[in-house]
């Protein structure tokens, strides 16, 4: 039986993952390969997921909880796409607020299921707007606006990286490069390093070098403490929002979206304490679709996906918000952001759903601590 690479591709929230992946999908593609892409989240309706469907590749989601609490979800969705045909090499993105992915992920796909999947090495992807800050030195004045428990989760994410890459390359210079590298080196010593960016290519084939080198995959198990994990994911609010509006005269949807984006962001700086984590809006009409996100509240609002053109009709929303807040409070200023849109734009607001929590205590369906 044909064995399928599985890569797992892990970092924080708004790290820039699911455009790594995206760039990993298209150059497997273009070798011939069958490429497979899992997605994962604590509620439904992933901008992610159809930012990715949008561009043609083949999606499972694995929703309601992490991977590493969906163990058999993931085995199934895995399953669902190999029922055509088997894929040369299935990506994987967990929730960006988990850890402990070697001993509850990794090692369990390799002692159950070791016939079927080959276990690519871990890389974790930095975003350097929040290493920056977590990472700084104990007498610097950053600060990075999460709990000490949010914080923990995000080093605990670098320590049991197989390889370490630090994202956005286009937007650093040299010395804040040499900095996160010294940061990374106490975090996770002895762990490869290398610089991308996922937005505009650069170093992806490099990530592919490490995808398929011989390198061994999951050898950092971690020593976690659950109770501080489960405080650092609590810490986080997540709103999942669906919108449908009807429009009768044409919209533009990348200014749509980048536009719901700076609305929510600026009543949640302005407004509270709020630290945002990542904020992503999709917005579809006419079979194109529009992403934006604001993976910071010091960072400007960006371009994830660009539809190029205006929509009459229809047009879907999706906003999926990680902000550490009140998650009701959280889920009220999105409504209010949406309502005012739809107002602005002279467009009738037909439906409008939201889901709005707070992350769980993390109950792992295996926990591999020792090697078989």
């Amino acid at each position: 039986m044909k064995k399928t690479l599985f890569v797992l591709i892990g970092g924080f929230l708004g790290a820039g993952k699911t455009t790594l992946i995206a760039q990993l999908a298209k150059r497997y593609a273009a070798a011939g390969k069958r490429v497979g892409i899992i997605t994962n989240d604590q509620a439904a309706d992933l901008v992610d997921t159809n930012n990715l469907r949008s561009q043609g590749f083949d999606v499972g989601e694995v929703a309601g909880a992490c991977f590493c609490c969906s163990f058999d979800s993931l085995v199934e969705t895995a399953k669902h796409l190999s029922e055509q045909q088997i894929p040369d090499v299935l990506i994987a993105e967990p929730v960006g607020s988990c850890t402990d992915l070697v001993a509850t992920v990794l090692l369990p796909l390799q002692q159950l299921l070791g016939d079927r999947f080959e276990l690519a090495p871990f890389g974790v992807l930095l975003k350097p707007s929040h290493g920056e800050r977590i990472l700084a030195a104990e007498d610097s004045k950053l600060r990075s606006g999460f709990s000490p428990q949010a914080e923990y989760i995000f080093r605990k994410q670098l320590e049991e990286a197989d390889y370490l890459m630090i994202g956005r390359q286009d937007q650093l210079n040299e010395s804040q490069t040499e900095s996160l590298r010294k940061a990374l080196a106490s975090v996770a010593p002895n762990v490869p390093v290398i610089c991308i960016s996922p937005k505009t290519g650069a170093g992806v084939d490099e990530v592919m070098g490490y995808v398929e080198s011989p390198l061994a995959a999951g050898t950092r198990r971690l020593d976690i403490d659950y109770d501080t994990y489960a405080d650092g994911e609590a810490d986080l609010g997540w709103v999942n929002l669906t919108a449908t509006l009807t429009t009768k005269s044409p919209v533009d949807l990348d200014r749509l979206a980048t536009s719901l984006v700076a609305s929510i962001a600026s009543r949640l700086v302005d407004d509270t304490t709020a630290q945002i984590a990542h904020l992503k809006v999709s917005v579809l009409g006419d079979g194109a679709q529009a992403v934006a996100n604001k993976v910071s509240n010091l960072a400007p609002v960006e371009s994830g996906l660009e539809a190029n053109r205006s929509a009459v009709g229809v047009v879907q929303i999706i906003v999926n918000a990680r902000v550490a807040m009140d998650p009701g409070i959280l889920e009220v200023a999105c409504r209010d952001c949406v309502t005012t849109i739809a107002s602005d734009e002279q467009a009738s607001l037909d439906s409008m759903i939201a889901h709005s929590l707070r992350p769980g205590r993390p109950t792992p369906t295996h926990r591999v601590t020792s090697p078989r």
